[in-house]
């Protein structure tokens, strides 16, 4: 019975002391997953600092400054809804004032989470490294740590360019032909040099509610919640499709490859947009044409040109902006192709639209530069591209975009 009792005794002793180590075992899981998550947050901020010293290491690294959230509620009078510049699909936007006196633009994010503060942190590394007159400038955030995640941008006071072409200020009728087309220019600028530093960059966002204009109506592009900073000498990077419905690059969207041609076919649907004052979206219109990239596709190989250009731009007797009109489509009709290889880099891009602005100034000293067509009355101009503009078009793929 002694025996019995001696095996017993050891048994519950036994027992205990698992039951000890399974509890120590647990709580240094424990708090190795707690530090995971609190590291995993902060990683997109800078490489080298640690999570214990982020919130003094990040405007030193990234040279940003950081704003407490108290200041930014009482540059926005609380984020007073009479102050919301615009709502997009990650945050409201805000216009304030600082104590310095600066007007500014402050994002607010709907929601903190790990996708959010992904996009924060991608955001404010991204600009920080970027200096271009026709890029949004960064003027600081929040901690990552704050109540709320926001940003401080400069801010831009005309808007944004679909504001212009079909939404609240489309009645204003501001944007004339020469501003459509430096608008082009000076967006394909931003985006020639975004694909040009190093490690380049692809914008992934290319629309027309991120392009804003200032109080000259220049170009700022905006918004890189969804930027990337690309490989040097990749040919693409793999990941989930990511965008805006109606300016999604197909070939990404069904090969899950992103490449810098992802912004050159958005920009595509930027140019089209000038062209029409149509949405890239909008299920009003017929079923074959509710994507404006397709619909632009078949008007240009029907020669239905004049079907699709807002007809406030499209004056018979003005034969030069015409002329213009019409070289802008045989651009977006190549940064449209479905195969991504078919499209030009931006950089040649750019150099097509400043061609055409150039051209344009030289007709006006030089009737010669202008040659008539006799079977359709058309002009066209003697060297500008290999694809004849008054020629069939063919598209090297009639699939419609299934990106959405």
């Amino acid at each position: 019975m002694l025996i019995t009792l001696q095996f017993s005794h050891t048994g519950v002793s036994v027992s205990a002391g698992f039951l000890a180590l399974a509890c120590a075992v647990g709580f240094l899981i424990w708090q190795y997953k707690k530090r995971k998550m609190n590291s995993t947050s902060s990683k997109f901020l800078t490489r080298n600092a640690s999570s214990s010293h982020m919130n003094t290491e990040v405007g030193a690294h990234l040279q940003i400054h950081l704003f407490s959230y108290d200041e930014l509620m009482a540059a926005t009078d609380c984020f007073d809804t009479s102050r919301e510049l615009g709502d997009g699909g990650f945050g409201t936007v805000y216009k304030g004032k600082l104590r310095d006196g600066r007007t500014v633009a402050v994002k607010r994010l709907y929601e903190r989470n790990y996708k959010r503060v992904e996009q924060f942190m991608n955001e404010v590394e991204i600009l920080s490294l970027l200096h271009h007159q026709n890029l949004v400038s960064l003027y600081g955030c929040t901690s990552h740590r704050s109540h709320e995640l926001l940003l401080v941008y400069e801010f831009v006071p005309n808007g944004t360019v679909a504001d212009h072409l079909h939404g609240s200020r489309a009645s204003e009728r501001i944007l004339t032909w020469p501003m459509r087309l430096n608008i082009a220019i000076e967006t394909a600028d931003a985006l020639a040099y975004l694909h040009a530093v190093d490690p380049p960059i692809i914008h992934r966002d290319v629309k027309t509610n991120n392009i804003l204009l200032d109080s000259s109506f220049h170009v700022k592009v905006a918004d890189f919640g969804l930027s990337r900073l690309f490989p040097v000498n990749a040919t693409h990077v793999s990941t989930a499709p990511q965008g805006t419905p109606g300016y999604v690059d197909p070939e990404y969207h069904q090969c899950f490859q992103l490449t810098d041609k992802s912004d050159v076919y958005s920009f595509g649907v930027v140019l089209v947009e000038l062209i029409s004052s149509k949405q890239a979206i909008d299920i009003t219109r017929q079923r074959s044409e509710i994507h404006l990239a397709n619909m632009a596709i078949t008007k240009i190989q029907n020669h239905e040109l004049e079907d699709l250009v807002d007809p406030e731009l499209w004056y018979p007797s003005d034969e030069v902006t015409k002329m213009m009109i019409t070289m802008m489509a045989e651009l977006a009709f190549r940064c449209l192709q479905s195969d991504g290889d078919m499209r030009p880099p931006i950089k040649e891009v750019l150099e097509g639209l400043k061609a055409i602005e150039s051209k344009i100034y030289k007709s006006e000293e030089k009737n010669d530069v202008w040659t008539q067509d006799d079977a359709t009355g058309a002009r066209n101009i003697a060297v500008f591209s290999p694809d004849c503009v008054t020629g069939k078009w063919v598209s090297q793929s009639t699939t419609p975009n299934t990106s959405q």
